[in-house]
């Protein structure tokens, strides 16, 4: 229940996926001088273990995709943060962009999260997200001439 809480972010008030995205930011700035390669294996660890954790938390509470999880809001985080520049506008437009593409679920991501269960489809839609806001912070800092 520790990891699949995010430390425990997933109990506060408000917003548990907002707070579990926090935890990746907090993640992202003491993982950020890990060279790329160890960055992509951590999160990628992360995303096994917090699948396993998730689903296990699921049937804990005996809830489909319980609010209180928020490892996947963590790992979309992270996902999302791959790459981007040491930069402050960088990592809020990181953090805006997993928010509002974890929020609206464009395709796939409303998809997988109706159609996969268990730990891989409540970690799936975030990693979608996740990617489609690494993808828009990447194209966005380099049309910008950063």
């Amino acid at each position: 229940m520790f990891i699949a809480t995010g430390a425990g972010t997933g109990y506060l008030p408000m917003a548990p996926g907002t707070w579990g995205s926090m935890l990746g930011v907090a993640l992202w700035f003491g993982l950020r001088n890990l060279g790329p390669a160890s960055y992509v294996i951590f999160t990628a660890a992360l995303f096994l273990v917090g699948t396993a954790c998730a689903g296990s938390a699921e049937k804990i509470v005996d809830h489909a995709d319980p609010g209180l999880v928020v490892i996947d809001e963590v790992v979309g985080q992270m996902i999302a943060l791959t790459a981007v520049p040491h930069h402050p506008l960088a990592v809020l437009a990181a953090f805006l962009l997993f928010r509002f593409f974890d929020i609206l679920k464009p395709f796939p991501v409303g998809w997988l999260d109706r159609h996969i269960h268990g730990g891989l489809g409540i970690m799936l839609d975030d990693v979608i997200a996740g990617l489609y806001a690494l993808l828009l912070v990447q194209i966005i800092w380099r049309l910008a001439g950063q």
